[in-house]
């Protein structure tokens, strides 16, 4: 999605006028949304605030929604700036000429955390981080922390570790939704056995096999090992990651399971083998995201014939998800930037966004019933549900190693689908490309 566009929010509406009318229309009979309790009586009239975020069209829409319900309770005008794509590099610029904005919602921990130590950014006030603790858990407030004091609020979470199938082949098939690893294979068998591919996967470019990858290694591994890994600080020689490409070998190496011709495979062509109209394989991995391509590339209707379940358990791993996001920082600590991010921590911002559709909330205190449909709330419940939540991998790594097309980790894991016996090589391999990108 293209994400170039720059707009500004328009003029918010005086707290006063707004109490007045929300006093009429509860003395009306009409339905006036009551100011979130998060920012109840703060009275910001005649301030402004700067918010930029990577988000343009329809999500800016969205997000602007969001800011009338700080607007319109406090009487504060916020003045949206989409950053698009080059969101590091423009406020890097802007923090070195003296003019962040007062809060920036952005998409990387890493970024954030250069932020930080670069003492750009502003701790969360007492007043915001004691919202924080009440409606997230405790991974997203330390996925927002740097040494251990927190700067970001989690506002928009994904989940990565989603498994889409058909359910009309898993009909045919007699296949059941799977909770372990070895039912999974199973499973996708049965679906083999009916004639399709068990799972399609896409591996012209090796992003999608590093979430695979990612998703195995956090539940064979768990977070602690996790945490190591993404900080390079245990070797990909380690023992623990021979057990996640051993375990993954298990379905990579077998050609009854998998769609032949992986490798030349986009990741947009998996969701039509199994999505399309005339369907070649029965099972495909992806993130929460992969509804969209489902709605836009196939007839197939979401929560009908496209469903998913969650990415099974693996030695008894509890409820897991490898995922990502975008917090909002703050670059200024006066009243009126800690009241928004206050109100972006509070479950009634996340609502407004939840209700309109394509987005999760990471918050755990977001009515799951403000989900517009069936899956979307499956996505959520699943998402602030989990025992364990952990980052996107690579998107922790430097880019040399975890972004770069044709090498680093995504170009390593493509040789190793190709050849998943050769479990040895491919550590040496992924530990060569790692020591050269951390130096």
């Amino acid at each position: 999605m293209s994400r170039r566009h720059t707009a500004i929010r328009r003029l918010g509406i005086p707290a006063a006028l707004v109490t007045a009318a929300l006093a009429l229309a509860a003395c009306s009979g009409g339905g006036g949304t009551p100011a979130p309790s998060s920012i109840k009586g703060v009275d910001l009239s005649g301030q402004t605030l700067e918010i930029s975020a990577d988000w343009s069209g329809s999500e800016q829409k969205d997000f602007e929604k969001v800011l009338d319900g700080f607007e319109q309770a406090t009487g504060a005008k916020v003045n949206y700036t989409s950053l698009g794509n080059n969101i590091a590099t423009v406020l890097g610029t802007k923090v070195e000429g003296g003019n962040p904005p007062n809060i920036a919602v952005i998409p990387q921990p890493g970024l954030l955390k250069q932020l930080a130590q670069e003492g750009a950014l502003k701790p969360l006030s007492s007043d915001v981080l004691s919202t924080v603790k009440e409606n997230y858990s405790q991974d997203w407030i330390d996925l927002g922390s740097v040494d251990g004091t927190p700067y970001g609020v989690w506002f928009k979470g994904s989940n990565k570790s989603t498994v889409w199938y058909n359910a009309d082949i898993y009909d045919e098939a007699g296949a059941t939704v799977p909770k372990t690893w070895d039912d999974f294979l199973k499973q996708l068998q049965l679906v083999s056995d009916a004639g399709y591919a068990g799972i399609s996967i896409g591996a012209d470019v090796g992003w999608p096999l590093t979430d695979w990858f990612e998703n195995v290694y956090l539940r064979t591994a768990g977070p602690e090992m996790y945490d190591k890994l993404s900080n390079h600080e245990i070797p990909w020689t380690d023992p623990s990651v021979t057990t996640a490409l051993q375990t993954l070998g298990q379905l990579w190496g077998n050609s009854t399971l998998v769609e032949p011709g992986s490798a030349q495979r986009t990741f947009p062509e998996t969701v039509t083998e199994v999505f399309g109209d005339d369907p070649k394989a029965g099972t495909v991995f992806e993130g929460d995201f992969l509804a969209t391509n489902i709605s836009q590339d196939t007839s197939a209707k979401v929560g009908e014939t496209a469903k998913f379940y969650d990415f099974p358990s693996i030695n008894g791993s509890g409820p897991t998800v490898v995922g990502g996001g975008n917090a909002a920082v703050a670059f200024k600590d006066d009243k009126a930037t800690m009241a928004l991010m206050k109100y972006l921590a509070s479950p009634e911002a996340g609502e407004i966004w939840v209700k309109l559709g394509g987005f999760t909330s990471p918050n755990k205190n977001v009515d799951l019933s403000s989900y517009p449909d069936d899956t979307s709330r499956q996505i959520a419940q699943a998402l602030v549900g989990a025992q364990t939540f952990r980052f996107d991998m690579s998107d922790l790594a430097p880019a040399a190693f975890g972004g770069t097309e044709g090498s680093g980790e995504w170009q390593v894991m493509i040789e190793f689908l190709n050849n998943p016996t050769d479990v040895e090589g491919t550590q040496q391999k992924l530990e060569q490309a790692a020591a050269a990108a951390w130096k």
